[in-house]
């Protein structure tokens, strides 16, 4: 499966999904300034959006943003254990855990990577941030993953978006459990062979 992605970016969710589920994706490098690929076509061609992650679909057309993008690769494998099948409330605790790390942490967290936004703003989305973190810190001190005591989707999503913190000047070390998560999520095989393809590691 083709993956239109730059790197470190929210496409890495996605692509740690790809590799945990056995896949190795064509990756697509896109520089999101420019709106090029690494060949020189036009981005915005292939997904109107402007950004990643996109993947191209074996029937044809593409599917973007990242919530939608980790349930279709799962339920497309059947491996529940990953995500749990629809029709039970599991399947909605998975989907309000996604929807959190996307409102809550991947806006918030990646806001301030914008340079236009003043410092007095930024100082307040880091409060906000540090509530959600807050949260997030309590969670994993009850269990070890995002879902419970195994890897599953939002792990994924999760690790990219709280990883965007060191780059942004937020020391986790308030947040002890979430450190652990970190170092505990970043050691996993699949986690390793996509930032080294990505050039991260």
């Amino acid at each position: 499966m083709k993956l239109y992605y730059s790197p470190g970016a929210c496409s890495l969710a996605p692509h740690i999904l790809m590799r945990e589920l056995g896949q190795t994706p064509e990756l697509v490098k896109v520089d999101l300034g420019a709106k090029k690929t690494d060949s020189g076509d036009d981005f915005k061609a292939i997904n109107g959006k402007g950004y990643v992650p996109t993947i191209e679909l074996p029937e044809g057309g593409v599917l973007t943003e990242v919530s939608t993008i980790l349930q279709y690769l799962v339920d497309k494998s059947g491996k529940a254990e990953l995500l749990p099948k629809f029709g039970g409330m599991e399947r909605y605790r998975a989907m309000e855990t996604l929807n959190f790390v996307a409102s809550e942490l991947h806006k918030n967290i990646g806001g301030l990577f914008n340079p236009a936004m003043p410092e007095e703003g930024k100082a307040a989305i880091k409060t906000r941030i540090a509530t959600r973190l807050d949260y997030v810190n309590d969670l994993l001190g009850k269990q070890q993953y995002m879902l419970g005591n195994h890897f599953s989707a939002p792990d994924a999503y999760a690790f990219t978006v709280i990883g965007w913190t060191a780059h942004v000047g937020m020391d986790l070390a308030k947040w002890p459990n979430i450190k652990a998560y970190m170092e505990r999520v970043g050691q996993r095989p699949a986690v390793q062979a996509a930032l080294k393809a990505e050039g991260l590691a």
